[in-house]
């Protein structure tokens, strides 16, 4: 049978109970006195609704149990730990298997998260994974800063190039990052001079600038460009909304290029002189010597970036270099939450402004070896610094 009296009497009760929620202790017994009273159909009934009331709670309130409540805690004592957020695990595994990192026997998986603890040099620092884009990366960073006692954060992982002067393999460490994905879509008929929805409340602006579609039509003549128009009309790129922890709850502040910490980027200097790897193998190898270069802009949005009008275009319009997926959700939350942080970029591929495939399937290994050499030395050298303060 499915339950019989005796497994709802007082010995499950007390033998359950250290595992249930109030709420199911109460709900437990009423189905006991049930049992004694109406019979197996009545109880069967009510053992449905137990079991489903009880997984609903599971769901909610597993992701923090005592025992890993403690367990971060203990952990903790250990800290604090500078964090490293990494998107995927092409870009994870080659730090994992780097001699320069020593991993420790700790690994905590939480929210669909795995937290992996370990240091680089006299550094204890924090792994976690994100994965794909700017919602992944936002979510992980605030669950890292949010039960881990963090004192830094560094990003890193592979990019597009959107600069010319930059070439594959190149490391890539930006003063600024943005997020140039948050638009108002202007409908078609208007134009620079007109007020955008909702701009007088303050929630959307003019003051950052715009994409006008019909600038990039193609197979036209010079005589016929001036009247040339393009019902998707402009895009507006727009700043986002922050709530700072040492601001006001619910009162919004604005953000668009979000600075990297100046310490951070000052200690990044050093590692200009950096020596990265050409060559994947013997057969396959860069036509440039990668180097490592501090830029003044990157940029993230929630779309692979593989085309030379629009990798042009944001070249032209904001002066940037790196362009990936996750580093601008990094930088606004570390914003938001005070915690310094610096965003380390290897070039992958041309965004699309090179004359062949895209080159990301070739040498994104190479870019991420690369990556992860770089944030290995920045961290000694973080360490170094902070000991001599």
């Amino acid at each position: 049978m499915f339950l019989g009296a005796t497994h709802l009497g007082p010995s499950f009760l007390k033998s359950h109970c250290s595992s249930l929620l109030p709420t199911q202790i109460t709900l437990l017994f009423f189905l006991y006195c049930l049992h004694k009273m109406a019979g197996r159909i009545v109880l069967f009934i009510f053992l449905a609704a137990f079991m489903w009331f009880n997984i609903q709670n599971t769901l909610v309130s597993c992701a923090l149990t005592p025992k890993l409540l403690r367990k971060i805690a203990k952990i903790n004592h250990e800290g604090p730990y500078l964090g490293l957020i990494i998107p995927n695990d092409f870009e994870l595994n080659p730090l994992l298997k780097n001699p320069g990192y020593t991993p420790s026997d700790t690994i905590i998986d939480f929210a669909g998260r795995r937290f992996r603890f370990g240091s680089i040099g006299d550094k204890p620092v924090i792994l976690v994974m994100t994965g794909l884009s700017v919602i992944n990366a936002a979510i992980t960073t605030q669950l890292l800063l949010s039960f881990f006692d963090v004192d830094g954060v560094v990003h890193y992982g592979i990019a597009g190039n959107a600069n010319p002067s930059l070439h594959i393999g190149d490391v890539a460490i930006p003063h600024y990052w943005a997020h140039l994905g948050l638009w108002s879509w202007q409908r078609y008929g208007q134009g620079a001079d007109d007020t955008l929805p909702l701009e007088n409340n303050g929630d959307y602006t003019r003051d950052v600038g715009f994409l006008k579609f019909s600038d990039f039509t193609s197979n036209i003549s010079a005589a016929d460009s001036d009247t040339v128009d393009n019902q998707l009309n402009n895009l507006w790129y727009q700043p986002e909304e922050i709530f700072p922890v040492d601001g006001i709850p619910e009162q919004r502040q604005h953000a668009l290029w979000v600075s990297v910490d100046s310490n951070y980027y000052r200690i990044a200097k050093n590692l200009e002189s950096l020596k990265l790897d050409a060559c994947i193998d013997s057969d396959t190898c860069l036509t440039t010597t990668p180097k490592v270069v501090l830029v003044d802009r990157g940029t993230s949005a929630g779309f692979y970036l593989d085309n030379a009008a629009y990798r042009t275009f944001i070249y032209n319009k904001f002066n940037v270099s790196p362009v990936d997926m996750e580093s601008a959700s990094v930088a606004l939350i570390c914003l938001q939450q005070r915690i310094p942080f610096i965003a380390i970029r290897a070039l992958s591929d041309l965004a699309g402004g090179g004359t062949a495939e895209n080159e990301a399937d070739t040498f994104s290994p190479l870019a991420a070896t690369n990556s992860v050499a770089v944030v290995i030395e920045f961290v000694k050298l973080l360490s170094t610094h902070h000991s001599k303060l």
